[in-house]
């Protein structure tokens, strides 16, 4: 059997999660795909994946198999893409990631038009909330928010001025203490959302301080999504803490106002991010070509949106 096949099976049932899925992928019947995971831990010598009538679940030394199989996969497809020169046509699997909100809002239209345009391209796209190694995990695009620091990653600004903005409803505004200052914020109830800070958040430093201000809180409500954050706050629950992105049609509509804008961090730009050498490969090309103007207007919309993004 193929090794470099049997890898590719290994790493599809991973990113499928299933024997059945990487089978129903890879139009192969789930004995192939069991066989050539058997063979490739024939191979290695070790138990890569721990198999269950449902899922599968990476050992230890199999965690580490993947990285490497990506990596080899990836060089391997760099190669072929070299070979093809620049009349190679975009073609095979696209994997991007993106925030969960703007990828079903912005990038999730955008994709669709691009597949109309590129037949022979497939996408595999995951809306995560977390980040994402991008070597580590196969990912050729990664959609992100905030500056970068990874030099081995290429990048194409697609927009920026993305505040962390502190929203709460008119309603529950007009019937708490007023809000000048973020140790205000003590008085209030406060919806946590857990990517920016289940008991505290910070703030700039007051005028005449370089000592960044933090207020702690005791959450009145802890979420895990935008969606649940947002609509809450918008309900008159309590405070929240988001990207202005997540708020900017409620914020447009009246259902929300922004507090504290005097005491908001820098705002933050968006990239489009690619590993090293992935830019040169026809289909990652051709998305960043047809996507970046397209990203820009979004942002540049979502800007426009009651101004909250300037």
């Amino acid at each position: 059997m193929d090794r470099i096949d049997a890898m590719k099976v290994f790493v599809t049932a991973i990113d499928e999660g299933s024997l059945a899925g990487a089978a129903r992928l890879l139009k192969r019947s789930p004995t192939a795909v069991s066989r050539a995971l058997s063979f490739l831990e024939a191979h290695v010598g070790v138990e890569l994946i721990h198999r269950t009538t449902r899922t599968l679940k990476l050992s230890e030394a199999g965690q580490r198999y993947a990285t490497a199989c990506r990596r080899v996969l990836i060089d391997l497809e760099e190669a072929d893409m070299l070979a093809g020169g620049e009349r190679s046509a975009p073609r095979g699997m696209l994997t991007i990631s993106s925030p969960p909100i703007l990828g079903e809002e912005v990038v999730r239209p955008i994709l669709d038009d691009f597949l109309e345009l590129h037949p022979a391209v497939s996408v595999r796209f995951f809306m995560l909330d977390r980040f994402v190694n991008l070597v580590d995990e196969g990912v050729d695009l990664a959609l992100r928010i905030g500056n970068l620091s990874d030099s081995s990653h290429v990048s194409t600004r697609i927009g920026g001025n993305v505040r962390r903005v502190v929203v709460a409803s008119p309603r529950y505004l007009a019937s708490h203490p007023r809000i000048a200052e973020p140790a205000d914020l003590a008085k209030h109830q406060i919806i946590a959302f857990s990517n920016f800070g289940l008991d505290s958040w910070n703030f700039t430093p007051a005028q005449g301080s370089s000592i960044p201000r933090t207020v702690q809180f005791t959450p009145r409500c802890i979420v895990n999504s935008v969606r649940a954050a947002s609509a809450s706050a918008a309900a008159g629950t309590g405070l929240t803490r988001l990207y202005s992105y997540h708020v900017a049609q409620y914020v447009r509509d009246g259902q929300l106002k922004i507090v504290l804008a005097d005491a908001e961090h820098p705002s933050l730009p968006a990239h489009l991010i690619a590993p090293h050498g992935r830019m040169s490969v026809p289909k990652v090309r051709a998305f960043v070509d047809f996507a970046a103007p397209r990203l820009r207007s979004e942002f540049a919309r979502l800007a426009a949106e009651a101004g909250i993004l300037d």
